[in-house]
């Protein structure tokens, strides 16, 4: 079991803070929420957690997973899963192929790997469909598949960058419930993004608002 740790982070950008300090401990399979109006640095906190923050911004602080120091990886080695609003799926693989790209190489084999493809396609209600293309299915279909590319890269830490922001009101609940449940299930300490209230409230953890106001 993993847990995730912000101490002291502050992000700066042209000499002015946009963030921070922010401290705070995300426990295994708990998720945390970030909110806050746009250009908070929401999104900017999230990118410096995964190491794909921006170079123009400085950052002060410390990250550690399992109390694993983060400073200076690259994203890569950091272990720490995100998704976007957008599903980011590619176009030109198969929706087997596009999971094939999240295992790891220690996943060794044709014969081992799409047995892996196909139990993730199976609890994500998607059996069968290795061979379909990307473009045919729904929203819905397509942030599970998102989902379990990111899970099947084995990640120790979630980040959730507002991806219910362009599923429709019931697909939106649906998707909180299924990335929330297998987060927990897989005991991922998650960090979420979003504007949107519900979405906090259907997380279930601390809130934390970057105007400086915690509830």
């Amino acid at each position: 079991m993993t847990d995730l740790t912000l101490d002291g982070i502050t992000l700066e950008v042209a000499g002015r803070r946009v963030v921070g300090p922010v401290s705070l401990a995300v426990p295994a399979g708990r998720v945390v929420t970030v909110m806050g109006p746009s250009g908070c640095g929401k999104s900017s906190l999230l990118a410096f957690v995964s190491g794909a923050l921006d170079p123009a911004f400085r950052a002060r602080g410390r990250v550690a997973l399992n109390g694993r120091d983060l400073d200076g990886l690259p994203p890569e080695r950091r272990r720490v899963g995100i998704l976007f609003q957008d599903d980011l799926l590619f176009p030109h693989l198969s929706v087997g192929e596009n999971l094939a790209f999240g295992l790891p190489a220690s996943v060794k084999g044709r014969e081992a790997r799409r047995a892996a493809v196909e139990r993730a396609l199976g609890e994500c209600g998607l059996a069968g469909f290795a061979d379909r293309d990307p473009a045919t299915l729904s929203g819905g279909q397509r942030a599970r598949v998102a989902l379990m590319r990111t899970l099947l890269s084995g990640p120790e830490a979630l980040l959730l960058d507002e991806p219910f922001g362009k599923l429709d009101m019931d697909l939106r609940a649906q998707m909180r419930a299924f990335t929330f449940g297998h987060a927990r299930q897989a005991g991922l300490p998650t960090l979420l993004v979003t504007h949107d209230a519900a979405d906090a409230e259907a997380a279930g953890g601390p809130v934390l608002r970057l105007d400086g106001a915690a509830v």
